[in-house]
Formats: structure tokens, C-alpha cells, sequence
């Protein structure tokens, strides 16, 4: 077992960062919050962040043994009862696991080579315009966790992925899938054409059918904002695409979208068994 660190008091300095988690989500914060047992499992693979330090609830710990052994004996492992770790918190953390880290160095010219080898590799990357909404944005990383997409892009409008909401949502996956806010929407179109992806832009009056499309190649989804959707300028930049659907409904949810889109590309990607 790991050593760990007491605390008694929610006052103590050494757990700064877990304090007030819910007001400081609003106010923003160096660094981020993850809660559960699941995010610590993504946190400890990520190559993209560090952790600093957990705070843990002391009934949870012997059985998060195996878990904490994966990080260093460099990130201070905080144990403290269910009264003080919620007067630390400011509400009652339920799941009684807290991660506090932060991004890893991401220099810009990594990420010419990434979308150049997800180009290669004939990949997906989701880019994502306007998006508001924590929820969507951690299921967003879910399902493109589990479909395989190579990137999230995000435009300058679109909510921060590691709001501690959105982590959960995304049940750590902002942690592993790679992304990277890029600019304006039609800066991030024109940069990706020229890598050599086709761009589509999904809207319920698309000009093709997702169905339709059954071959393989580098593809860049953009996937606009809860209600309103993508730009009529940036549609006017490429090609449409649209989800079938019975009638009587003129959208779906951008999460389920992106669901449905990045399932379709994946199962083109798959050799028959």
C-alpha cells in the first residue's frame, strides 16, 4: 500500500486544490478535477497529463490499492473521513475519489505529425463548433473513445473538455483522447483540407446521407452547437451529410450524432471476421 497523508483538518493548506470543487468549476482553475475510480484508471495511462495529487475517502482506500500503486511516489495520496473530505469539497462527493492534475506540454508542431499520421492512416478526427453543454462534451469524448477517432478539435467557442462535469461524463475519456482548441471553424476547415481530409459537416438538411458514404479515407466531422447547429456560412464551405431518421423529429442530440457518425466510419474501418 502506498503512504498516504491524513488530513484532519479541511483547512489544511496541502489540499488547496480540492477545496470548494463545485464554485471553482465556475471561476476556473489551474489545472483540473477528476472524480471516480474509472478516471484514475484513465488518469494514470494519460501521456497527456499529470497527475499533482488524490484525495481519497478513507473507506475507499483499501480498495483502490491496485489503482493507486499505478502512480509515482511522487503524487501525494490525501486520505481524510467522509465529514472533512466533504467540508473540503462542498458537497457531499459520493464516489469519494478526487484527482487533481494538469495538462502535459503540447507543442504545436505535435500536432501537424498527428493529423498527418490520422491522415495516413485514412482516421477520423470530430471537430466540434459552438458546443455549450458539459454534458455532450463528455459524451462527445466517450464516443469517440470507443470508435476509435483519432482527435477532438475544438473551435474557440466550444466549452473546456475538462470541466470536471465533462470528465465524468466522458467517464475519463477527455483524458486519453487527444485534443486541442484550433481557432475559428472555417480556419480549422481550411487547415485540415490541406492536410488532405475531407471535411463534413452534419446538418439535418445535409445533401447526402451518412448511409451512403461507404468508403475509407481521412474525414473530418463537424458537428455544430446544441439547437442552433453549424453556420450557414460553413456549410456553404463543403459537403453536407445528414443521420436518416423516421419522420417528425428534425435533429438528434450532437452526442448521439456523433455517435452514429463516428459507429459508421468505425464499422467501414473493421476486416470482416
Amino acid at each position: 500500500m502506498r503512504e498516504t497523508l491524513r488530513i484532519v483538518d479541511p483547512a489544511d493548506p496541502r489540499i488547496e486544490p480540492f477545496r470548494a470543487v463545485r464554485d471553482r468549476d465556475v471561476r476556473g482553475r489551474d489545472g483540473f478535477i477528476g472524480e471516480g475510480s474509472v478516471v484514475l484508471d484513465q488518469l494514470a495511462r494519460s501521456t497527456r497529463f499529470r497527475t499533482r495529487a488524490l484525495l481519497i475517502l478513507e473507506n475507499r482506500l483499501e480498495g483502490l490499492s491496485e489503482r493507486l500503486a499505478a502512480f509515482g511516489s511522487d503524487v501525494p495520496i490525501y486520505v481524510a473521513g467522509a465529514e472533512v473530505f466533504d467540508a473540503i469539497a462542498g458537497f457531499p462527493v459520493h464516489r469519494g475519489v478526487l484527482a487533481y492534475g494538469e495538462p502535459a506540454p503540447d507543442p504545436e508542431e505535435d500536432w501537424d505529425r498527428r493529423l498527418e499520421t490520422i491522415r495516413d492512416e485514412a482516421g477520423v478526427v470530430v471537430v466540434a463548433c459552438g458546443l455549450s453543454n458539459h454534458d455532450n462534451m463528455g459524451a462527445l469524448f466517450r464516443n469517440a473513445d470507443a470508435f476509435g477517432a483519432g482527435a477532438i478539435l475544438l473551435d474557440e467557442r466550444a466549452c473546456d473538455p475538462l470541466y470536471r462535469k465533462a470528465i465524468r461524463v466522458s467517464v475519463g475519456s477527455v483524458l486519453t483522447v487527444p485534443f486541442r482548441r484550433m481557432g475559428a471553424p472555417d480556419a480549422i476547415q481550411t487547415r485540415l483540407a490541406k492536410l488532405g481530409f475531407e471535411c463534413l459537416f452534419f446538418s439535418p438538411g445535409g445533401a447526402k446521407a451518412l448511409h451512403g458514404l461507404r468508403d475509407t479515407k481521412p474525414r473530418a466531422l463537424f458537428l455544430g452547437t446544441e439547437g442552433d447547429g453549424l453556420d450557414a456560412a460553413l456549410l456553404a464551405r463543403g459537403e453536407t451529410l445528414r443521420i436518416a431518421m423516421a419522420p417528425g423529429l428534425d435533429s438528434l442530440n450532437v452526442a448521439t450524432s456523433a455517435a452514429i457518425a463516428l459507429h459508421h466510419f468505425f464499422s467501414l474501418r473493421q476486416k470482416p471476421v
